[in-house]
């Protein structure tokens, strides 16, 4: 008998084992997806093992071994190293095998039900040769045999009747077939742009090492870093490996991709969330079938299917924006790596403002660092802080400090363009009455909902409820509304109050919703048709506009009010990142930046364009308090509808971690309700990674044993903490 030990499609932890089923009668590899009985239901499953066992063998199972139903693929989704993978993150991210392999796949091929199938066209085709065939039919017939096969759409408006009877008379027929992405053969573009001594300088002690290591790129902005990646790209390719360029958000993505595209014609392959679910899969088979080299992508383009990775280039790596948020847990950097180490390729991290972690590593040479502190223009913007405590004493504008209006004025001015980041969308983030104080909260959520004029609504950022603004107070009545604190939408307006007649594009969440968004808004900018570009941080990084020549940013003091350990660090990226987008061409760039506390060592760093100073004061504070890169953290929230469900787990939870040692534990600290459920959570610290992750699956094992009710979220190194 053969049978199949089958990974189901559920990803649920005690679940995370495999199902056995007889596949007698069926040609099945390890790897393919096939629908299987599950209880009193059809499920999708995923093949593990393929294996022949004998009588004596199938008498020591104690239940009916079912038959697999039906085989999808004809050949395996995922390749061994693949399957290692999945492995491998199942225990460093305590995850079911299934999340893993599914979270590697586009939609379409997700061993899940209800994955959809891939789009199919329709095609006609020759088939045989016949006498007594009219002119037209002769002349329709004669077209396709030379076609070989023509779109059946195409060829019904070509040639209407005498196609229909060729395909009576068993002439021509038709055929489906899977839609594909056109692709062309890879071209190599010389590059005209000449390098600078500290570009050829990266390249070359990149180039130096023959096998898998991992560099970090600390270049400062406008230092070059995009050419360094695409002539370590075209050497790659060269060697005929393969090349995977990862950016952090969809909005670097079409400015990557142009740069790409440019240099090795249209052979590249693109892979991020904007795209529907057959644009996935078309992309994700043309590395599968090896008809492209080089991969531009968002976080899961690291998983595409490649057999032979040369090169994993990885920008911005201090993005927060790299870490899976979902089950399983995962940061792409981890995965670049374990796969650089698998292919024998170089791994490159690259980042004016490196991640702690990074840098640290870099400097106790576990990654080889590389620096580029020079721009290719040499010239830095001037940066002037505006203290907003001051500013409003003088009875200046609470939003626009005069320092910024008259900067804003001068740019427009000369023709040139302006940035302005704000981090924060929507009109203004609080609606209060001003009778009573009422605020309104979101009903799901324990959070404040956000006023958004455009569509006259109070939207949760957290959970996406939303409802008409209320024309009175529902607690007092009233009808008088203030509208507290500043979103982009609001700036926007104030900026069309004071600058009339500006071109001003908005970028954030709320425009960016529509497919092609980011790229339309872009090219707009850059093709000049707006004088400035408002938004939030998803325009601080990574874009390159040569006539910006200024950079407005509004609160830049505001992510310090967060408790999160690494709001420091947050607020260095965001002000270094923001501020290296002006400037970049031959003009001089100037940045301004309002805030409250300009004191604030994060702030006065980003002013001087100084990461050491930054790198020393923040790692001392971390060093002080036991935080990364000094320790490792592992995070179990708990969560449901029921308060003392949660409680009881937690309970339980710590029970269960007051037995063992090695590493300390922070909380139980509760936290605000989202989606409807109360939360809490535990955090452990520790020196030892292995043991934390240990511990974890210890704490998850006692959870499902004692058949706890609250649902158990685990992240081992998170990246942020509310």
């Amino acid at each position: 008998m053969k049978i199949a030990h089958v990974f189901v499609e559920h990803p649920i932890y005690h679940l995370d084992h495999t199902f056995t089923y007889c596949c007698d009668g069926f040609s099945l590899q390890r790897g393919v997806r096939v629908e299987v009985p599950f209880g009193k239901t059809h499920i999708m499953g995923f093949v593990r093992e393929v294996k022949e066992i004998d009588e004596m063998e199938l008498a020591s199972y104690t239940f009916e071994i079912k038959p697999i139903e039906r085989v999808i693929d004809e050949e395996p989704l995922i390749n061994e190293e693949l399957f290692a993978l999945a492995d491998w993150m199942a225990n460093r991210y305590v995850a079911p095998k299934i999340s893993c392999i599914q979270c590697m796949l586009p939609a379409k091929l997700k061993p899940k039900k209800g994955h959809g199938t891939a789009k199919m066209e329709a095609f006609v085709v020759y088939v045989k040769d016949v006498a007594a065939l009219t002119i037209k039919q002769r002349y329709a017939l004669d077209a396709l045999k030379e076609a070989k096969k023509i779109n059946r759409a195409e060829f019904y408006q070509r040639y209407k009747t005498p196609g229909k009877k060729l395909l009576e008379l068993g002439c021509a027929k038709i055929v489906e077939e899977e839609v594909h992405a056109n692709v062309e053969d890879i071209k190599l573009h010389s590059s005209e742009f000449i390098l600078s001594k500290q570009q050829r300088s990266a390249i070359d002690q990149i180039n130096q090492t023959a096998h898998h290591a991992v560099f970090l790129l600390h270049g400062v902005t406008g230092s070059g870093k995009t050419e360094v990646f695409l002539q370590l790209a075209a050497d790659t390719i060269r060697k005929g490996k393969q090349v995977v360029i990862l950016v952090p958000e969809i909005a670097l993505t079409p400015m990557m991709v142009q740069r790409v595209i440019k240099r090795f014609g249209n052979a590249v392959a693109i892979y991020h969330s904007a795209l529907n679910d057959q644009e996935k899969y078309e992309q994700y088979q043309l590395v599968k079938h090896h008809k492209v080299n080089v991969v531009v992508g968002t976080r899961s383009a690291v998983f595409m299917p490649f057999d032979d990775l040369g090169l994993i280039i990885m920008d911005e790596e201090h993005d927060t924006s790299y870490k899976q948020d979902r089950m399983p847990r995962y940061h792409s950097r981890d995965i670049a790596i374990h796969r650089g180490a698998y292919h024998d390729a170089k791994v490159l991290l690259a980042s004016a403002t490196p991640s702690l972690e990074s840098y640290a590593r870099a400097h106790k040479g576990v990654y080889q660092l590389i620096e580029m502190p020079q721009r290719i223009n040499d010239s830095f913007p001037t940066v002037q802080l505006v203290e907003m405590r001051q500013a409003i004493k003088k009875g200046e504008d609470t939003t626009l400090s005069n320092a910024l209006l008259d900067a804003m004025y001068d740019c427009l001015q000369k023709k040139e363009q302006i940035i302005l980041l704000l981090n924060r969308r929507g009109y203004t983030p609080i609606l209060r009455c001003i009778s009573c104080g009422y605020v309104k909260q979101c009903p799901h959520c324990d959070v404040a909902m956000s006023y958004h004029k455009d569509e006259k609504q109070l939207k949760c950022h957290t959970c996406g409820y939303h409802i008409p603004v209320p024309t009175h107070c529902p607690q007092c009545g009233a009808s008088t509304w203030r509208y507290l604190g500043l979103g982009t939408q609001k700036l926007e307006e104030l900026v069309h109050v004071k600058f009339p007649h500006a071109r001003i594009l908005r970028m954030d969440a709320d425009t960016t919703g529509k497919k092609h968004a980011h790229e339309d808004i872009l090219t707009k900018f850059e093709q000049g048709e707006a004088d400035i570009l408002l938004g939030t941080q998803m325009i601080a990084k990574g874009l390159d506009f040569e006539n910006v020549t200024l950079v407005g940013i509004v609160n830049g003091d505001a992510m310090l009010a967060r408790s999160d350990y690494r709001s420091a660090e947050l607020t260095y990226d965001l002000l270094e990142q923001a501020s290296g987008r002006s400037g970049r061409g031959d003009k001089k760039g100037k940045v301004i930046i309002q805030a409250y506390d300009i004191q604030h060592y994060a702030i006065t760093s980003a002013a001087r364009h100084d990461y050491m100073a930054f790198f020393r004061k923040e790692m001392n504070y971390r060093h002080l308090a036991g935080y990364p890169p000094y320790s490792y953290l592992a995070s179990m929230v708990f969560h449901h509808k029921n308060k003392d469900v949660v409680e009881d787990s937690v309970m339980a939870a710590m029970c269960y971690l007051q037995k063992s040692s090695g590493f300390k534990v922070l909380g139980p600290a509760c936290l605000h309700k989202i989606k409807d459920e109360e939360r809490t959570r535990i955090l452990l610290k520790g020196k030892d990674q292995a043991l934390l992750s240990k511990m974890v699956q210890g704490v998850y094992d006692h959870h499902i044993k004692n058949k706890k009710k609250a649902k158990l979220e685990i992240d081992l190194s998170p990246v942020t903490l509310e």
